[in-house]
């Protein structure tokens, strides 16, 4: 018997409708245009993209912090978009969220044991003393954090301490997905391997999955089993991990891999790296057609024209494209050994 997705995201779009001046003529941005994928229970999912692209967009969405205009998401079989306040508060235990700057994301009044345990107060759990103290034991152990640091203020420690607190009070609830929103861009590139290491261990024990934002590549392939790739609020390319660096099937991934640095100094000489002409369009006035065509170095007169929805290229792979997949060369600049 199949397991059900634990998270459905089906057509889901948001628009912004925005004004051109204070008499200006208005228009609208959309940042969320039309995205559909599953997450299955236990799975890290990634969804990648450049700034702008409308990945955190999509994270709210998820998590119902932004109403969507169109499509639907559902968690565990049921509507989101249909809940009421309370139904909302109960689902929210299942769904936490990691955020991006751990120095913004922690409240500066507060100690580490009233940020951590916040979550508990919020929706009256663990009012037990003995229960409390042995749940918080537990979390601090799991996440690497210090007893010592539980009367101390978030001002006290650096980066990496900082989203290990931001990261037990995701947990604190005993969710069954975490939405990652850039979780190590803000961290230096030491810490941010010790950040990543976490949050598979904790994967691994708390039989968690995780929808996780970033723009890095060499992260995702750390933690993530499936990508998708969003380009100017659409996902233009989907695959496993291991089908997406090794056989990139749209013209933009190949050019984002080809970015990505590779340790092995004889490797990287051999490799030639995509340079993408342009620059990214404007949401506000998308290209007509494929919206990567105007930067695409494979573009057939069609591309201006015919726009691109997800196809199947091969078992398990989906991208939006009419070009890539049918060559029979393949560029080796985006075969990307990590």
């Amino acid at each position: 018997m199949s397991v059900p997705p634990l998270l459905q995201v089906k057509g889901l779009k948001k628009h912004f409708d925005v004004r051109k001046g204070f008499f200006g003529e208005k228009t609208t941005v959309k940042a969320v245009d039309g995205v559909s994928f599953d997450v299955m229970p236990q799975e890290s999912f990634a969804v990648v993209g450049e700034t702008g692209c409308g990945k955190t967009t999509l994270g709210k969405l998820v998590l119902a912090l932004e109403k969507s205009t169109e499509g639907s998401v559902l968690f565990d079989g049921a509507d989101i978009s249909k809940m009421n306040g309370a139904e909302l508060k109960k689902m929210r235990r299942q769904m936490q969220v990691i955020f991006q700057d751990p120095y913004s994301s922690l409240n500066p009044r507060m100690t580490v044991e009233d940020i951590i345990t916040e979550p508990w107060v919020i929706h009256d759990m663990h009012k037990d003393p003995a229960e409390r103290a042995k749940k918080l034991a537990k979390l601090l152990d799991d996440c690497g954090i210090a007893k010592s640091y539980l009367p101390r203020h978030p001002h006290e420690f650096s980066g990496g301490q900082r989203q290990r607190v931001g990261i037990a009070r995701a947990l604190a609830l005993d969710p069954k997905l975490v939405v990652a929103d850039e979780p190590v861009s803000a961290l230096d590139v030491s810490i941010q391997a010790q950040i990543l290491n976490l949050l598979k261990d904790l994967q691994k024990e708390r039989k968690l999955a995780y929808l996780f934002i970033s723009h890095d590549f060499s992260v995702v392939r750390h933690l993530c089993t499936r990508i998708a790739v969003m380009y100017l609020g659409r996902v233009v390319e989907m695959a496993d991990s291991e089908t997406l660096f090794n056989d990139p099937q749209h013209p933009y991934t190949e050019a984002l891999l080809s970015a990505v640095p590779v340790p092995d100094p004889s490797i990287e000489k051999r490799r030639k790296r995509i340079l993408l002409t342009g620059d990214v369009p404007s949401p506000l006035k998308p290209p007509s057609g494929c919206r990567f065509h105007p930067r695409c170095r494979y573009m057939k007169e069609s591309c201006r024209v015919n726009d691109q929805s997800l196809i199947k290229a091969k078992s398990g792979h989906e991208t939006a494209c009419e070009v890539l997949p049918f060559k029979d060369k393949r560029s080796e600049a985006a075969l990307v050994a990590l």
